[in-house]
């Protein structure tokens, strides 16, 4: 089963977290505060990573931006009900889902499987040695779900699962609109509810990795009150 981290600084999240988790067969690692999680997940990354934003010493939107510098791990963050905000800057930094406080166990467990599935490999790549790949290509974009590479006229562009799933359901079809529920649909299972504002945020974020790698990227247009779609160059 896969590898968790769990970093929060309330013990009782903890406590409680760890050993739901742990009687579903996952393999949980926590630590009490951003500092010491960031030292841990650098040396030995987890599978998933299920970070609260509000803690001592480093919280959890640094620890992300530190995490994303060198790691594409998907990352669950944890927020209060009031910090709405936090979502939107959460998502900004490259987080793949939120969730917040106070959450059922049973939500945290289907987040936790939404997103470790939409990182597993197509099956035909886990069952064999050399599996045939499906590269995509679309003008200066290269897209390798297998590998979950992505290089932007040839230069290499680090993705997180729901940003490469999004990029991959507007690249499939150029040209074509996808609306928000479209890519919501793409990204996320059925059991997992996100806003309008969570794929803009997405979108945001994209944009901006492929504005370092090249200045004159606007192959992801908005059709305002529509959706988004990718141009082909």
């Amino acid at each position: 089963m896969a590898n968790i981290a769990l970093v929060d600084d309330d013990k009782n999240i903890l406590t409680s977290v760890s050993m739901l988790l742990e009687q579903e067969g996952y393999d949980v690692r926590a630590y009490s505060d951003g500092a010491s999680a960031f030292e841990a997940l650098t040396a030995m990354p987890p599978d998933l990573a299920i970070l609260d934003i509000k803690m001592p010493r480093m919280d959890g939107l640094e620890l992300l931006r530190q995490l994303r510098q060198t790691s594409d791990i998907p990352v669950i963050f944890l927020t209060s009900k009031d910090e709405e905000i936090d979502e939107v800057v959460g998502l900004n930094a490259g987080a793949d889902d939120y969730i917040r406080k106070p959450f059922s166990h049973r939500l945290l467990l289907e987040r936790v499987k939404a997103v470790l599935r939409r990182r597993e490999p197509p099956k035909d790549a886990a069952e064999s040695g050399e599996p045939k790949r499906d590269v995509m290509v679309r003008g200066n974009l290269v897209l390798d779900p297998q590998r979950h590479e992505c290089t932007w006229e040839g230069k290499p562009v680090r993705l997180t699962v729901t940003e490469f799933l999004i990029l991959q359901c507007l690249a499939q079809r150029p040209g074509f609109v996808k609306s928000r529920d479209n890519l919501m649909d793409a990204a996320y299972d059925d059991q997992v509810y996100v806003d309008d504002r969570t794929i803009d945020s997405h979108i945001k974020r994209l944009r901006k990795k492929f504005k370092a790698a090249d200045d004159n990227f606007e192959a992801i247009e908005t059709l305002y009150g529509v959706g988004y779609r990718y141009r082909e160059s």
